[in-house]
């Protein structure tokens, strides 16, 4: 009996030794496929089961032999299924002379933005061009002998764009560029136009935050000197719209004009007692004006830019006493305060091409002449009647040759008038709303813009 006790003890002991080994070997296989794979969170749950599988051994020899005599089945059941191992796919190449395929709407899309940008691209090269060059028919008048001022009564171009009211009107002073039309409006921009051919706009300019009250050339005809309600006063470069000098008044500008003998120096005037005098070069107000009044209306330089004429909305009940100032421009003092002593304000002011008069338009529906020499008294015999003010800025100008005197009128028709007799020659039905200003042109003869309350402009032949 002892004998098949011990062949019995050794048995088992032999067979939980192998058990032991086969486990073992088991793990560490298991293990080192598990390395392979790199698969490390499931060792943990192969331990677990192999504990499992141990103590269910313990329990029964013949689970435990059927454990061993199995290993091979129970390794691959409880080994997790190996995951596929994704091949990584070569990058394809085009041949160059391969073209890809693209959809035919998209194709049909790029070619119209390409055509759009082509177009566009050839605009804007055109209109630099135009600000550039002389216009044609421009150029032909240029090597003519000028003739003699005449009345346009047809229609020639109709400029749409602006959506405000079109305080003034402009040509370009240089003989070359004349053909360049500016316009300022209360929309906050101020636009040059082509007003000899095309009627195209050239350029929009987006200098101010505020309606823009007033805007005039530089003698030069580079630059654009604007006047705006956001109290500034710019002067912008025409070609390349960038801001050159840009004035802060601490009021509402009202109206603007350059020197005319030193282009750096130009003054502006509005919604304050003062008018100050800047200088582009350094930025800085160089003189100030003090008259005491509430507002100027317009701002005019007489022969050489030796004195200044003011216009302001000052009435008394008796006489309009500051109405019109005469000004030393080198001392900033006073000549005189006592030039108009009716009881109406000038909106605005004119100079004549070649007499020693200004005339100013008055609120009384008149424009009145006075000589620019002093003490600048006013011609009580001749006055230019017809047209109607009633209170809107309605601005008056002169023909090249000094012998024509033009006017807007709140009724929307334009004035011509003889400047030697006063005499009423021709009146012009040119909108629906009141006309503002009109400008003949300083080359062509028989040619002048006009503009309106409504924001349209036209020019006339």
């Amino acid at each position: 009996m002892a004998t098949l006790v011990a062949y019995e003890d050794s048995e088992s002991e032999d067979e939980s030794l192998d058990q032991q080994d086969g486990v073992g070997s088991y793990q560490e296989a298991t293990q080192c496929h598990l390395m392979e794979l790199k698969v490390q969170p499931q060792r943990t749950w192969l331990e677990s089961q192999l504990d499992v599988r141990g103590e269910e051994s313990s329990s029964s020899q013949k689970q435990t032999s059927s454990f061993s005599s199995h290993a091979d089945f129970q390794k691959t059941a409880l080994l997790p299924s190996t995951p596929a191992v994704k091949k990584h796919k070569r990058p394809c190449t085009i041949p160059s002379n391969v073209r890809p395929y693209i959809p035919k709407r998209q194709r049909l899309v790029t070619s119209s933005i390409d055509k759009e940008e082509n177009i566009t691209g050839d605009l804007h090269r055109k209109d630099a061009q135009l600000l550039s060059t002389v216009s044609p028919k421009v150029k032909l008048h240029l090597s003519q002998i000028p003739a003699a001022a005449g009345i346009p009564k047809k229609l020639l171009l109709s400029l749409q764009g602006h959506q405000g009211p079109v305080n003034t009107l402009q040509w370009c002073p240089l003989p070359q560029k004349s053909h360049l039309l500016l316009s300022a409006s209360m929309d906050k921009t101020f636009k040059v136009w082509d007003g000899a051919e095309s009627g195209r706009c050239l350029r929009v300019y987006t200098c101010h935050s505020g309606a823009v009250r007033d805007a005039c050339w530089s003698p030069s005809g580079h630059q654009i000197l604007s006047g705006s309600f956001d109290n500034t006063a710019v002067v912008t470069d025409v070609e390349t719209g960038q801001c050159i000098v840009k004035a802060n008044n601490q009021f509402k500008v009202m109206c603007v004009v350059s020197h005319p003998t030193n282009p750096e120096v130009f003054m502006c005037g509005g919604y304050s007692s003062m008018v100050n005098a800047w200088d582009s070069r350094c930025c800085k107000i160089v003189k100030v004006y003090k008259a005491g009044i509430q507002q100027t209306l317009d701002i005019l330089f007489l022969r050489g830019g030796l004195d200044i004429i003011t216009s302001s909305d000052s009435v008394s009940r008796d006489s309009a006493d500051r109405t019109l100032i005469a000004w030393d421009f080198q001392s900033t003092a006073k000549i005189s305060n006592q030039i108009y002593h009716e009881r109406y304000t000038c909106p605005s002011l004119a100079l004549h091409p070649h007499e020693d008069s200004f005339v100013a338009q008055t609120n009384g529906d008149y424009v009145a002449v006075f000589n620019s020499q002093r003490p600048y008294r006013m011609n009580k015999r001749r006055r230019y009647e017809g047209h109607k003010v009633e209170g809107y800025a309605v601005q008056c100008d002169f023909s090249l040759d000094g012998t024509l005197l033009v006017s807007g009128s709140s009724t929307g028709s334009a004035h011509f008038y003889d400047y030697h007799n006063a005499r009423l020659l021709y009146s012009l039905q040119a909108h629906r709303h009141p006309c503002l200003c009109v400008a003949q042109h300083p080359v062509l003869p028989t040619t002048a813009a006009t503009c309106d309350w409504g924001g349209e402009i036209k020019v006339w032949h």
